[in-house]
């Protein structure tokens, strides 16, 4: 395909039509006695633009001075800035004096505006996304200083319209459609609502008039201003259907009556309409604030699955008028037409966007592309849509360009089609509609895979007979044998279960208190849930699980849609149930994580630490900075959707424990960073920056959070607390600098630590971020929030117990100041490389482990408690940690780690620990892990049979008896 196409290689039927208009243009020329540049680089761009375009031909050879001052102001070949038309226009309209001189002043403007941006685009000095932004940038100004000159004049005979408080209103007009998304068509309608902001009356007038009168007369001027054709020619095509009420409808309201309508009345396509609403002129201020209070119609603040059936019928209702007004020569309605893939997009945005804010944007382009990053489509779809639209909305500028006609098909006379292949850079016909072609055909089949479902089943489908069968069964019970063998031929064992079960979901009051859209859904859904659940192991106990699931989501009914409109979805819910108690409770705790189940890809591929730093930091820049409640909510829901990709990766195996760990520890990592974040720029906002330790230009925040326990040994469990300690390395006696309110740098880092662990463990509607226990602080419960660095480390060298330099041992800087976590991993090596006495540390360590035997295990002569229980875990680590803290003076590397794994293996290398005792310890400590995992995951206490690991704990006791006797 060619960019370009020179005029000698135009068809012959172009090329006489070309020199007919070229003569015509060059006479007019010279009977103006105009002289145009004699540049044959310029006139064989200018040819091709006359090849292409009538209007430009005309407009042109009309007016050959237009031609001149287009090519010698040098606006041919240059990008307008995006307030060139503003100036432009009102410096024009300042001397208009009356609404028929406005008339013909925007219309010569127009003229000269499409004339070049045609002219750019058929010339090829413009890409797409130049021409419908210069497009809509220039309708944008002609509305705004159309509307301030004839308020203007309106004001001088009615006054001015005031609203009950007093202030002055003014109109706002919202751009929807192509014009609202700033893609504006060449030949395009504008689709305009009208609004302003309060009832009241004009005020400096002796006859006042309501503002709802005024503002119907101002509506009025401006739609003939923009929409009348004159003998000067066309503006705009005004179209004001999508107002509340369409044709019948007022055509100006206040912000109350219109929040009202659409709260009240609103329709799921007039939702649709609004995803693309914008302020383009009047009182931007006013009219931001409206399209925020409409927010919450447009944009459900959960995964609008509920929206499905009636897209459906909107899909349903575009597919029968291609069929029914043949459009399939017509690129923009027809089969594969630029409809389709806007439709694509603004499906996932209606459905998406309340949990996506950044899907809540205008441009198709940039949501085909956000819909990819974020994996709601495939790379490859992307790319074959957004080709495509490219594609399309060039042939569209190409066929309006022609005559200024507001048209979507293809020519089909000899020249006409001769003309959109050369203009698109074919050189002929055949070969354009083949690209073409190919581009409809790949959207059409995007769009209809759109919304399949499963509702989409045909009469054919082998499985349709029994879900009919199943359902006759949720709907009318067991009525004879034939029920129970339906159920036994679906896969369940206890029949007696399973009835009890569905007839336990029936009548539970929520169920009986459904919408009848609700119920439907319901009624539609346990067929299929029944079919599914049939084909797992322990049927009845998975059943069990979805129907306590069910019961807790239905009044949601958007989740039943979920899984009703995705059955990928519940296939993967029913897996999981099957293999995890923890999964199915924290789904009735967290529904919005249903979401997760749409996607494998992501849900068993749990991402990386950078990737998880990234993703949370994008997801707190779309959240208000003054808006902790949402911030909270949306710390909750990462942490929660990033838990279930973990879980679910774990009990299908794609990760082995030792990585279940690490990516726990890192969904924890990342959200303490931004946590840090938020308190941090909360308090400085406040109180203004504390004074550091060294006080200098490259000082940090002064602040650290230490983790220590599962966290700080990255062995990170899910339902683990975190122990934490706070540092700070703020001047004592210094006040913070800059704020409003300085206060003490002691009591700063005091409110730091408070709100930091308020973020974490407030109640929200999703629940808390994390249970924190901050005990192991010096001097523990007693001690102050937040230790100076200076004061941990006396502590530490001079006052702590042996267990506190035992939990030392497991224990590392996570976030903040990196001078300061520095000075922490300095004091904790010292500390434990400090030489001790080999009898006290013993003595020392078998009394702690003694004394946390009767506070914590339940004596059970049946029952082996994996953590707590002898030759258990917390034997293991406290070997581990005997022997760090007695022998770190002489081998430091004992001092690098703060996992048991790596610390085992230290203490084999450094030859402190027989390398075979250190693997049996290692293996050992893993599978009690990795039990205790399992039995997490169901929900379980981490306790199994006394005989279950019966020769390990020996072997585990008789080290133990070894280490400590020698």
């Amino acid at each position: 395909m060619k960019n370009t196409v020179t005029t000698s290689a135009l068809p012959e039927i172009l090329n006489r039509d070309l020199q007919s208009k070229w003569k015509e243009f060059c006479e007019a020329v010279d009977k103006k006695g105009i002289c145009l540049p004699d540049d044959p680089e310029s006139n064989e761009s200018l040819k091709r633009v006359f090849c292409f375009s009538d209007f430009v031909t005309k407009s042109c050879t009309r007016f050959p001075e237009l031609a001149s001052d287009l090519i010698n102001s040098g606006d041919l070949d240059r990008v307008y800035p995006p307030d060139n038309y503003s100036h432009m226009i009102r410096e024009k309209l300042s001397t208009v004096d009356d609404q028929l001189q406005l008339q013909t002043v925007l219309r010569k403007i127009r003229m000269r505006e499409m004339t070049r941006i045609a002219w750019r685009d058929l010339s090829g000095r413009a890409d797409l996304n130049e021409v419908m932004r210069d497009l809509s940038a220039f309708a944008d100004a002609c509305i705004e200083h159309a509307l301030l000159r004839l308020y203007q004049w309106q004001c001088r005979t009615y006054g001015t319209p005031v609203s009950f408080d007093g202030s002055q209103g003014q109109l706002v007009v919202l751009g929807m459609g192509k014009l609202g998304a700033c893609e504006l068509n060449f030949s395009s309608d504008i689709d305009l609502i009208f609004a302003y902001p309060d009832a009241g009356e004009t005020t400096g007038s002796a006859v006042p008039i309501s503002n709802d009168e005024f503002f119907l007369k101002l509506c009025r001027k401006l739609i003939t201003v923009l929409g009348t054709t004159t003998a000067d020619g066309p503006m705009f095509r005004v179209d004001m259907r999508l107002r509340p009420y369409g044709d019948s409808g007022a055509l100006a309201m206040s912000f109350e009556a219109m929040e009202d309508y659409y709260q009240w009345q609103g329709r799921e396509w007039e939702r649709y309409a609004w995803i693309k609403a914008r302020v383009a002129a009047g009182d931007k201020a006013a009219g931001k604030r409206l399209l925020e209070r409409l927010k919450p119609f447009v944009y459900r603040r959960y995964l609008d699955f509920g929206a499905f059936d009636s897209l459906r019928d909107m899909k349903h209702s575009i597919a029968l008028e291609v069929k029914r007004k043949d459009l399939k020569d017509n690129i923009k309605l027809g089969p594969g037409g630029i409809r389709e893939i806007e439709f694509f997009g603004q499906i996932f945005q209606l459905i998406r966007a309340g949990v996506t804010p950044e899907l809540q944007i205008l441009c198709i382009q940039s949501v085909l592309q956000i819909l990819a990053r974020e994996h709601y489509i495939p790379d490859q779809v992307y790319e074959e849509l957004q080709d495509a639209y490219i594609f399309l909305r060039n042939t569209e500028h190409r066929l309006q360009e022609f005559s200024d006609l507001q048209t979507h098909k293809l020519p089909s006379d000899p020249a006409g089609r001769e003309r959109i292949a050369a203009s698109m850079g074919f050189d002929g016909f055949e070969s354009f509609g083949k690209q073409l072609s190919h581009h409809r055909t790949r959207v059409q089949h995007h769009f209809n895979e759109l919304l399949a479902g499963a509702n989409s089943g045909n009469a054919e489908d082998p499985d349709r007979e029994n879900l009919i069968r199943l359902s006759g069964i949720w709907h009318h019970g067991l009525k004879d044998e034939s029920g129970e063998k339906v159920l036994t031929d679906a896969g369940f064992t206890d029949i007696t279960v399973v009835t009890g079960l569905m007839d336990f979901l029936k009548n539970d009051s929520a169920t009986r208190s459904l919408s009848r859209e609700g119920r439907d859904r319901l009624d539609k859904l346990v067929p299929l849930i029944l079919k599914q659940v049939g084909k797992v192991r322990e049927p009845e106990a998975v059943l069990n699980q979805i129907v306590d699931l069910i019961k807790t989501i239905e009044q949601r009914t958007c989740y039943l849609a979920l899984l009703l409109e995705n059955p990928t979805a519940l296939v993967h819910l029913v897996k999981l149930a099957g293999a995890s108690h923890l999964i199915v409770s924290f789904l009735r705790q967290h529904p919005v994580l249903l979401d997760e189940l749409l996607d494998p890809r992501s849900l068993y591929a749990p991402p990386g630490k950078q990737e998880l730093q990234s993703e949370l930091r994008r997801r707190l820049k779309q959240v208000p900075a003054d808006d902790l409640e949402y911030q909270m909510e949306t710390l909750r829901i990462f942490k929660q959707v990033n838990l279930l990709r973990v879980a679910a990766a774990d009990i299908t195996e794609a990760l082995p424990l030792m990585k279940v760990s690490d990516h726990l520890s890192y969904i924890a990592e990342a959200v303490l960073d931004e946590v840090l974040e938020l308190s941090w720029n909360h308090l400085i906002q406040k109180h203004g920056r504390p004074v550091c330790q060294p006080d200098d230009e490259s000082a940090g925040n002064g602040f650290a959070v230490i983790a220590y326990g599962k966290l700080g040994g990255i062995e990170l469990g899910y339902a683990s607390d975190l122990d934490l300690v706070f540092l700070h390395s703020g001047v004592p006696g210094q006040a913070t600098r800059g704020g409003d309110r300085p206060i003490d740098n002691t009591s700063f880092y005091a409110r730091l630590g408070q709100r930091f662990i308020h973020i974490l463990t407030a109640h929200t509607q999703a629940g808390i971020l994390y249970e924190t226990d901050m005990r192991l602080r010096p001097s523990g419960s007693a001690g102050i929030l937040v230790s100076h660095i200076e004061s941990f480390e006396a502590y530490q060298l001079e006052t702590a117990w042996a267990w506190e330099h035992q939990a030392l041992v497991k224990t590392r800087a996570i976030t903040g100041d990196p001078r300061l976590t520095a000075r922490f991993e300095s004091i904790r090596k010292a500390v434990l490389s400090a030489p001790r006495d080999k009898s006290s540390l013993r003595k020392d360590v078998i009394d702690m482990r003694n004394r946390l035997g009767k506070e914590l295990l339940v004596p059970d002569p049946d029952i082996f408690d994996l953590k707590q229980g002898p030759g258990g875990m917390v034997d293991i680590e406290f070997l581990v940690q005997y022997l760090v803290l007695l022998n770190a003076c002489n081998h430091p590397e004992l001092t690098r780690w703060t996992d048991n794994v790596r610390l085992l293996q230290t203490l084999a290398s450094t030859k402190i620990m027989d390398p075979s005792t250190a693997l049996f310890l290692r293996k050992a400590y893993l599978s009690y892990r990795s039990v205790a995992h399992r039995l997490s995951l169901q929900e379980k206490p981490a306790r199994v049979e006394a005989g279950q690991f019966a020769d390990v704990r020996k072997d585990i006791t008789r080290i133990w008896k070894k280490v400590f006797d020698t």
